[in-house]
């Protein structure tokens, strides 16, 4: 292992230090499973205190980029970057976003189109058995009528996260993962008191029978289909808060009036 490293300024030394770590493990100079020198050395390598090199491994362990053991056979190792840690981060941030109104459900609603009806093609060509049993066992999860409604949005999006990794695009499958474990479950919940399980289960058996069958075209308008029903049950649940909200106002009594 050939780590190349230099001193850094002291304006925010251990966020430099990391930055320089971890620009290390992207480019493949530090690989996973690979055991980080100890904090001694590394402070002797940057020209810092040990505390700096202790907060910069702090960054990196937030970002679950190293993970720390401990024994004989202990130390701070490189983690395995799965698509799962990668797209939590994004997710969380997409979340926010959203939250704070950075981006609106159409925004959402117009990408997962694009995005998924890319997916519904790709998985029409490439699902494996593995993969219709996967969508199968959602779908049958659904459909049972005694699954709360948490249950039944957590059925939905996986079931949905099954067809991204039906496409065999892992470019295409993280990117979908990160926008339906971030903005599904916002969407569900906004509309699910308007939501009519039938219809939604409906939906995914014939999007599951259209996979199966590899009619792309017919995916694509079911998925369409679905997404259009999901907007308009968003925009009743706003105009449903909107009025509760103006008839709060409206009812409202005036403590400075007489």
């Amino acid at each position: 292992m050939s780590l190349e490293i230099g001193p850094v300024n002291k304006a925010s030394l251990s966020k430099q230090v990391a930055d320089q770590l971890q620009e290390a493990i992207l480019e493949g100079t530090l690989k996973a499973d690979d055991r980080l020198p100890t904090e001694d050395d590394l402070a002797k390598r940057f020209q810092v205190s040990r505390p700096t090199i202790r907060e910069a491994l702090k960054r990196l362990a937030a970002k679950n980029l190293i993970r720390s053991r401990r024994g004989p056979a202990g130390g701070t190792f490189v983690n395995h970057l799965g698509k799962g840690e990668l797209s939590e981060h994004l997710t969380t941030a997409s979340t926010l976003f959203v939250s704070m109104n950075q981006i609106s459900l159409t925004e959402v609603s117009s990408t997962r189109l694009e995005m998924e009806s890319l997916c519904c093609q790709l998985a029409c060509q490439n699902r494996t058995p593995s993969d219709l049993e996967l969508m199968e066992a959602e779908l049958e999860q659904q459909q049972n009528r005694n699954i709360t409604s948490e249950e039944f949005c957590a059925a939905d999006v996986r079931f949905h996260r099954a067809i991204a990794d039906a496409s065999h695009n892992r470019m295409l499958s993280f990117i979908m993962y990160t926008l339906i474990e971030a903005l599904q479950p916002v969407a569900n919940m906004i509309a699910y008191r308007f939501r009519e399980r039938e219809i939604i289960t409906a939906q995914h058996k014939r999007l599951l029978a259209s996979i199966k069958n590899q009619d792309s075209n017919l995916a694509t308008a079911i998925l369409k289909e679905q997404i259009e029903y999901l907007d308009q049950l968003h925009q009743e649940a706003q105009a449903n808060h909107q009025q509760k909200e103006s008839n709060k106002t409206v009812s409202a009594p005036n403590i400075f009036g007489r």
